[in-house]
């Protein structure tokens, strides 16, 4: 898992952008493993909003006092998001404590990596280029984003002839009327 993968020094706080740099694979004998993302394209820089950026700060103050709390039992792995002694998260536990949360929240069970695909959807149904969306996944091919995410594009047909009726009809638009179809008209009038 990519979140559970990010270290502080991934994120620049002045550009406000998060290097994706590794993921979390599922421990295997207890052993912790970082490996990099899938493709080439996985391996990436995310522009981050301001808000985000205030959060990510809270969260840094807050992981400092575990830290001090912790004392010498800390892991220093650097990680954004990690355990309460400074070690990587469990997916199985990540998962656990999001099911738990959702819970407490009323809302209906959904996977976590739901919420990769509610960001992507969100996302595009706000007009964000496919292209955007596709780099902001780690998608090697904005095709792979389009086919599974096409089924939002419907939606956006609308929206799309609305723009073109005022791009294109303002244009002043008159279609001269040739001898042949006059004639024609007259004859259906007369």
């Amino acid at each position: 898992m990519e979140i559970l993968g990010l270290k502080w020094n991934d994120l620049d706080w002045v550009k406000q952008t998060l290097k994706i740099e590794r993921q979390l694979m599922r421990p295997e004998e207890g052993k912790i493993r970082f490996t990099p993302p899938k493709t080439k394209a996985g391996k990436r820089s995310l522009k981050l909003g301001s808000k985000t950026i205030e959060m990510l700060r809270a969260h840094n103050n807050r992981q400092q006092g575990e830290r001090i709390a912790a004392g010498e039992k800390w892991e220093k792995h650097d990680l954004i998001f990690p355990n309460s002694l400074g070690g990587p998260i469990h997916p199985r536990n990540l998962l656990r404590d999001f099911k738990k949360l959702l819970c407490e929240a009323g809302l209906p069970e959904i996977r976590f990596h739901d919420l990769r695909h509610t960001a992507a959807s969100l996302m595009l149904n706000h007009g964000i280029a496919p292209i955007v969306v596709s780099q902001r996944l780690g998608h090697a091919r904005t095709s792979i984003t389009l086919d599974v995410y096409g089924h939002l594009m419907p939606s956006m047909q609308t929206e799309a002839a609305d723009v073109i009726d005022e791009l294109i009809t303002p244009i002043p638009f008159s279609q001269p009327v040739s001898e042949s179809k006059t004639h024609a008209f007259q004859t259906k009038q007369g």
